[in-house]
């Protein structure tokens, strides 16, 4: 899986392009969000939506994402999670979830922390 990083201005007006531009592409979105001026979501292939959004004029990165279960029963669970990665020196861009109730990861090292989180 690929985290995609957009730069949004206008949310709402924003998402809307991004959304048609992906729908017609045939790119669908597993997880994802809005906050601080940028958009993430989780996609199968992160190329292809990279290609479609650049060729329809909006700016796109792609990267690979870690996807892992969150034993969302547990209290602690994230701050367990997260404290791992801060430890082993694994620096997180983003994290979010996705429609499965997995979390997902954009780190600088995707092994290492596969291997921390399991």
């Amino acid at each position: 899986m690929n985290d995609l990083s957009i730069p949004v201005d206008d949310v709402a007006g924003d998402v809307s392009r991004i959304g048609a531009v992906l729908g017609i592409a045939g790119v669908g979105l597993e997880g994802g969000g809005v906050w601080a001026g940028q958009a993430h979501y989780l996609v199968a292939d992160g190329d292809a939506a990279v290609v479609a959004l650049e060729a329809a004029g909006i700016s796109a990165t792609s990267a690979p994402a870690l996807v892992v279960p969150l034993r969302a029963d547990v209290p602690g669970e994230m701050g367990r999670m997260m404290s791992a990665l801060h430890d082993a020196g694994i620096r997180v861009e983003a994290q979010y979830s996705d429609h499965d109730n997995r979390k997902v990861f954009v780190v600088d090292d995707v092994e290492r922390a596969r291997t921390l989180l399991g």
